[in-house]
């Protein structure tokens, strides 16, 4: 049973390389492809770890010294991948800006095991450091235990961002194609937090961790691992080849048109105050200033770094402000001056305006009161 479950996983991960590649290499790609070949490719990276680890494939002294200095499992990325890939899925415009890149800063966490071994024998080649590895190990082994909570952390709040992304945009774009793929991919990912929470409590306790992986080793998040391998695999190159069979050339702007529209859109904005109307969405708003959709999504993204959502709410905060501190106001509530600015709902505002400000409605009134 055991060669079974580990012929699995040796499985998925040659599929995981392959198509990996096929999705980062083929021509008829997309940034949204070669974000999904990079996922798959760190998800087989951490599976071929393991299965390398149960046959002893690092038996040499060279291997093993090899081995120690490069880091295999590299999972902090996993989160940013998976809502990057959608949203560019999505948006043809998307593009992973210097601020996005950011994002995946933190796989810091995931190259500090292969730091402190590195550290280690450029010390002892100095001989700065006693020829002593236990006491390393031990501080990588305890580490590795617990670098997987803000990992998980890290997934979770990526995929919570996904749900609630591919909720908005269902709103404005019910019919679009691959969007039932895409929130399919986000119930699998949710059902793999699921699993990996119910691993995770008993094994960063200390007392339990080795009683946990002899009894049941890591089985418990591989093969679901390898599961969204197979399939995120399979169905993405598919998704990816339909995608782009069905795709119409796109309508690239030159600088002038994009200066143009964006003119435009400054206009209706702040003469016309389309943002008022609570159901304006990116289909009504491309209607009303005559371009297709997807060509203001993508002026939005490449010129200005925002989505629709972004774009227009912001437009909504700076009017609440301008109301918010305004005396004639200070009978009405901060939820039903939301309203009067276009916010269809407090969860919305309350969001949007954190976003665009970094502070709560109440903590801005009262900072900017103590100011004036």
């Amino acid at each position: 049973m055991t060669n079974f479950l580990r012929t699995i996983i040796l499985l998925g991960v040659l599929q995981g390389f392959i198509v990996s590649y096929l999705l980062y290499s083929t021509s008829k790609g997309r940034s949204a492809n070669k974000l999904l070949a990079v996922f798959l490719a760190l998800l087989s990276l951490a599976s071929f770890n393991l299965y390398s680890s149960y046959y002893n494939w690092y038996g040499s002294g060279i291997l093993r010294f090899v081995a120690a200095l490069l880091p295999w499992v590299i999972a902090m990325p996993f989160g940013p991948l998976f809502y990057f890939y959608i949203r560019s899925f999505l948006d043809s415009g998307f593009t992973i800006t210097k601020q996005r890149k950011w994002q995946f800063a933190t796989i810091v966490v995931d190259l500090v095991p292969a730091l402190i071994a590195q550290i280690y024998v450029i010390g002892v080649l100095l001989n700065v450091i006693p020829r002593k590895p236990a006491p390393w190990v031990l501080v990588i082994d305890t580490y590795n235990v617990y670098s997987d909570i803000p990992r998980w952390l890290s997934l979770a709040w990526y995929v919570f961002l996904s749900a609630r992304y591919l909720k908005q945009y269902q709103q404005e774009n019910s019919t679009t194609p691959g969007l039932a793929w895409l929130k399919q991919m986000t119930s699998l990912m949710l059902i793999f937090l699921g699993i990996w929470f119910l691993f995770l409590v008993p094994y960063i306790i200390p007392e339990y961790t080795d009683r946990l992986l002899g009894i049941l080793d890591w089985y418990p998040i591989y093969l679901p691992m390898t599961v969204l391998i197979y399939w995120f695999g399979i169905k993405g190159l598919i998704m990816s080849y339909q995608e782009t069979g069905e795709k119409k050339p796109a309508n690239i702007l030159s600088k002038e048109q994009a200066g143009d529209l964006l003119l435009q859109l400054k206009k209706v904005m702040e003469q016309e105050q389309l943002y008022l109307d609570a159901e304006l969405s990116l289909t009504g708003l491309a209607k009303h200033i005559g371009v297709p959709s997807k060509q203001l999504s993508a002026v939005l993204n490449q010129h200005l770094g925002k989505n629709f959502n972004e774009f227009v709410n912001e437009y909504r905060v700076e009017l609440f402000k301008e109301k918010l501190l305004n005396s004639e106001n200070e009978t009405y509530t901060i939820t039903s001056i939301a309203y009067d600015c276009g916010f269809s709902s407090q969860a919305t505002f309350q969001r949007a305006f954190k976003q665009v400000t970094g502070l709560s409605p109440t903590a801005f009134k009262k900072e900017k009161t103590r100011y004036n």
